[in-house]
């Protein structure tokens, strides 16, 4: 079995004020349940960064290749120096829970994280319990609340107890 590296990585100056209160915002503002999300979202901005910067001697063909992945995620990429300047607020606006809360299905970015994991918000038609799935942008248009039937039928409750 392969072991199961971290997906982030710790601030290298853990008690910076600016950035504290910086990232205590944004947990605030999307709802997120903790700061790993922030670092989480940070390192994949930076891992993309990378790729970025690998392809700057590379041909057009194949930089076009990462700008289409980019696009297909929703992230504005049409040069190098767009890949270049996301940030992780980009990244985050793109998550499952925060476009949950933008499309006004759900009252705060808390709310939508909730219906998220108690399975109620479906993408395409199936459930997706994990706030922080990235959503393409074609599946944007296909995010629904699952429909709820208040009120059972009692004559099928009732034949089932009868049998």
């Amino acid at each position: 079995m392969k072991r199961k590296h971290k997906t982030y990585s710790r601030p290298k100056r853990p008690f910076d004020k600016a950035r504290i209160e910086e990232e205590a915002q944004i947990k605030e503002d999307y709802g997120l349940k903790n700061k790993i999300e922030i670092w989480k979202a940070d390192s994949q901005i930076t891992s993309i960064r990378e790729k970025a910067k690998k392809l700057i001697p590379a041909g057009p063909e194949k930089q076009k290749v990462l700008f289409d992945r980019l696009k297909k995620m929703g992230l504005k990429s049409d040069t190098l120096t767009d890949v270049l300047s996301l940030d992780k607020k980009d990244y985050l606006n793109r998550r499952l829970q925060t476009i949950v809360f933008k499309k006004r299905l759900a009252k705060s970015p808390k709310h939508a994280r909730q219906l998220i994991v108690h399975k109620k918000v479906l993408v395409n038609g199936r459930a997706i319990n994990s706030p922080s799935y990235t959503v393409p942008i074609e599946l944007e248009e296909k995010i629904s609340l699952k429909k709820v039937n208040k009120m059972p039928n009692l004559n099928e409750n009732a034949g089932e107890k009868n049998e």
